[in-house]
């Protein structure tokens, strides 16, 4: 593909205005939710092929709230596009102040490989409504899934407008070298770095939606059965795949025999006494994930799992309890199905160690103490989180979801990717029926002064 005439395309298409109409905006959300219908069936089979995903977990995870996203950005688009009035200083007197939502142009979407079609097309929707035209790149790590988008896009949008790059490392560096009007990137901050420098080069802004080690805390106070359950669901969901999965859990000393007994019990209730032969459990996105994720399994710590099957890339959820700061398994993302539990005595040992490392994606408290809940909402750094459940605070579009510090810049769902995707014009609207002297040279102090400060104090 010949990318510098691609983009001059895209870019001559923006220039038309032919994406400002919101009529046309929407019209092309809808055209996208129906693509996603019509091939709903095809999407799941790739996401069974790549991830080994059921075909319930796809939707639920991953179609759904795509379809969820566009319905959202139909019913919204008009209003988020309006210009919005606000007050003028009576020193602009007679003038009229507005803020105008404008697109940045021709985009970048760059996606990873967990949920491949939702954090795909979950930013095309926002792109879109915001009136850009966006070149799609799916991650070469899920080639059935890429395969299905670039088909679908294909079918919907002409390439000036909407087009897809497959491909690997290669395409990737040679997108980014491109001049673009804007980058959204999902995955990793080792690459989420390199996407950050490249975009430098342009003066390009970045949207970065990266990951970390999420902390899930329980305290003396939690209801230790549902927060088992839980924390169960939202760890192993995708195989612990998931950007904003617990990555470890954080408890009170006092409730931890318990915690680990139920979460196990947990395991064994919704994943089955071998999750191996389960049909709806999936597996590891390929060898090189797979044997990274073997290496940091120590068994002589493993209270549950730690089987795998190489052959099929499995590997059973695992639960691993005394765990120290120094192992392995503490010193990187996890993003697959190993939990390591860890213990504190008080709150304040809490807070001192999550100052002390990267701010997380995402944050989870299970707690029944209002004051407690208050009270780590506000002195904890983290992108967004839940409250007594996990990874749910992403699935509505009435939210911006997004990190901070080392897990990202920048958010997007509903109005949150709507403005992530538009640059906000201020305009003034100075009237021409009169023209007041007060500003122009020379000053004429004795007869403004007093007015002048009566207009900006």
């Amino acid at each position: 593909m010949d990318l510098d005439r691609l983009l001059q395309k895209q870019r001559e298409f923006f220039c038309s205005g032919a994406t400002l109409p919101v009529d046309f905006r929407i019209a092309m959300l809808r055209k996208l939710r129906s693509a996603v219908e019509r091939y709903e069936t095809e999407i799941s089979a790739a996401l069974k092929a790549d991830l080994g995903k059921s075909d319930f977990e796809g939707f639920m995870c991953e179609i759904g709230l795509v379809k969820s996203e566009l319905s959202y950005m139909i019913s919204h688009t008009r209003r988020f596009a309006a210009k919005r009035r606000v007050h003028t200083p009576l020193a602009q007197f007679a003038s009229a102040s507005y803020q105008q939502p404008s697109p940045y142009g021709t985009v970048l979407i760059m996606s990873p490989w967990n949920y491949p079609f939702l954090l795909t097309l979950d930013p095309l929707a926002d792109a879109i409504a915001a009136g850009n035209t966006a070149v799609v790149k799916p991650s070469a790590y899920s080639p059935a899934t890429s395969a299905v988008i670039a088909k679908m896009m294909g079918e919907c949008f002409p390439t000036e407008y909407v087009a897809v790059v497959t491909g690997g490392r290669k395409e990737n560096a040679t997108l980014l070298e491109k001049k673009f009007d804007l980058v959204f990137f999902t995955g990793s901050q080792a690459v989420g770095r390199e996407v950050l420098r490249h975009t430098a080069e342009h003066l390009t802004p970045a949207v970065l939606e990266l990951g970390g080690k999420s902390p899930c805390i329980v305290d003396s106070t939690a209801k230790l059965e549902l927060a088992a359950k839980r924390i169960a669901f939202g760890k192993y969901l995708n195989c612990g795949q998931t950007c904003v999965a617990p990555d470890y859990i954080l408890c009170h000393r006092g409730v931890k025999e318990k915690l680990v007994q139920e979460i196990c019990k947990q395991v064994k209730l919704q994943y089955g006494e071998n999750p191996l032969e389960n049909p709806d459990y999936g597996r590891i996105i390929n060898e090189k994930h797979f044997d990274r994720l073997c290496g940091l399994i120590a068994p002589e710590k493993t209270v549950l799992g730690g089987t795998v099957r190489k052959g099929t890339l499995q590997i059973a959820p695992t639960v691993m309890d005394n765990i120290t700061w120094e192992d392995a398994v503490m010193q990187e993302e996890i993003f697959g199905p190993i939990l390591p539990v860890l213990t504190f005595d008080s709150f304040e040992e809490v807070y001192a160690l999550l100052a002390d490392r990267p701010r997380p994606l995402a944050l989870y408290l299970f707690s029944e103490d209002q004051r407690r809940i208050r009270e780590v909402t506000a002195r904890c750094s983290y992108g967004g989180g839940c409250i007594n459940d996990t990874i749910i605070h992403l699935a509505t579009s009435e939210m911006g979801f997004g990190g901070v510090g080392e897990s990202g810049m920048g958010a997007y769902h509903g109005k949150a990717g709507f403005d992530a995707f538009s640059h906000s014009k201020s305009i003034v609207d100075k009237k021409t029926w009169i023209d007041i002297p007060m500003r122009y040279q020379p000053y004429r102090r004795a007869l403004y002064e007093k007015l002048l400060r009566v207009f900006l104090r």
